[in-house]
């Protein structure tokens, strides 16, 4: 009986003498993944792109558009609490491909949306269903690329999310303005559920999946890792030990505070220039683009010198990206928002420098290989909570006192020192 039908564990070999085919087959994973996330935002961010049309259409305020965005990512949240665990018990690519599906018809039904609730409540399963493509893909992305090279692995999965921002930045502003805002979140999506049924067939859980063997990691941190995870790889007890860890509890709440930030400017930006600046939607989307066109850059950037200079260690790399995104946002509420070419410089400064920390692969290396579903899900988790507030917040706060968007780009920029302080401590 083989490793595969037995359940035992497949033998570990070092990097240097994994064959050949183990690499073709690394690759054909991450850029199958990558391929497939790069369509994904069409089906979760492109709400923020039309909150516009829909205040116009249905006689709402930014603060309704607001709560109901923010549905959507506690939602996304619940589900990443969830969703890597059962990818693990269930299999990454099952759990991902209901996932793709689900999103896609969710989006659907919340095209027909008229009221707050009518938007609110599918929008709400769209956020739940479209966090079972994160964590299982980050989870078999896991399994096939060991430390030493994760943050390159994770940086092209994370260009790839900025891709997707640059395509849901063109895609669903010109659908909006030539079919309707409905169309927007009708058609597109459908694009996301085929291409993950596309990658349930072209990728694989895991090497033994093919008769190959497993990497074995060669550093302190994933080694430890590895070897505290042994037994703690069933039901809640793989949270209790990941939540043990004070570095991973750490991580998770600067997950959350780059959130603010990361989809404060995707929730808000677009909404700002319209209003404030006076921009036609057309206008607006071409703007605002900079935003996804810096963010794509950061990932690959970020993972790759993370691996390249400072010996895998990400707090540094954290910490560089903090400081910069933070300064850049601050301009962005600095500036007149007419001024379309300094909006252009900060937002792609911004972008690029909010989305250069390395922390999914900082999650990853501190729960280990077994556990990377559960704790890039959980780490995730943290992320749309504290984004889930900020959509909420933000439209109040825009709206609730003098100078709202001050406060608001203002907060925001805060938040990029509390991170820098926070993971200054952690430091691996």
């Amino acid at each position: 009986m083989s490793a595969r039908d037995s359940g035992a564990p497949a033998a570990q070999v070092r990097f240097e003498d994994l064959p050949d085919l183990y690499h073709l087959w690394k690759w054909r994973v991450l850029i199958a993944y990558c391929v497939f996330y790069s369509m994904n935002y069409m089906g979760r961010f492109n709400f923020s792109l039309i909150q516009s049309e829909i205040i116009i259409d249905l006689g709402i305020t930014r603060a309704d558009t607001g709560w109901i965005n923010s549905w959507m990512f506690w939602g996304f949240a619940f589900g990443d609490l969830i969703h890597g665990r059962l990818a693990e018990r269930f299999g990454y690519r099952r759990i991902l491909l209901y996932g793709a599906i689900g999103t896609g018809v969710f989006n659907y039904i919340t095209s027909y949306g008229n009221s707050i609730n009518g938007l609110l409540v599918p929008w709400a399963v769209v956020g739940f269903a479209n966090a079972a493509t994160w964590a299982p893909g980050i989870g078999i992305v896991a399994q096939w690329w060991g430390r030493r090279e994760r943050g390159r692995a994770m940086g092209m999965v994370g260009t790839a999310a900025g891709f997707a921002l640059l395509v849901v930045w063109v895609v669903t502003p010109w659908v909006a303005e030539n079919f309707g805002w409905r169309a927007a979140l009708r058609y597109p999506p459908m694009l996301i559920s085929l291409l993950g049924i596309a990658f349930y067939f072209v990728a694989r859980d895991k090497p033994r999946d093919v008769g190959l063997p497993e990497y074995a990691e060669s550093d302190e941190v994933s080694i430890k890792a590895e070897t505290s995870s042994e037994g703690n790889v069933r039901g809640l007890r793989a949270y209790i030990h990941l939540f043990s860890n004070w570095r991973f509890f750490v991580a998770c709440q600067v997950k959350g505070l780059d959130n603010v930030v990361r989809y404060g400017i995707v929730s808000w930006a677009p909404v700002y220039y319209a209003q404030v600046g006076g921009m036609d939607l057309r206008e607006m989307g071409w703007v605002t683009f900079a935003y996804p066109l810096g963010y794509m850059w950061g990932p690959i950037c970020g993972g790759y010198i993370s691996d390249k200079f400072f010996g895998s260690n990400r707090s540094i790399v954290i910490i560089i990206a903090g400081l910069l995104s933070g300064a850049a946002v601050l301009g962005i509420a600095l500036i007149p928002p007419d001024s379309i070419p300094l909006a252009v410089l900060f937002l792609i400064v911004g972008g690029f420098f909010v989305n250069m920390s390395p922390i999914q692969a900082l999650a990853v290396d501190l729960g280990g290989r077994q556990l990377a579903g559960t704790a890039s899900g959980v780490l995730d988790a943290h992320g749309y909570i504290y984004g889930a507030i900020q959509a909420w917040f933000f439209g109040w706060l825009s709206l609730a006192v003098p100078n709202g968007w001050l406060w608001v780009f203002g907060i925001m920029a805060a938040t990029r020192l509390i991170s820098v302080a926070a993971i200054w401590r952690v430091r691996v």
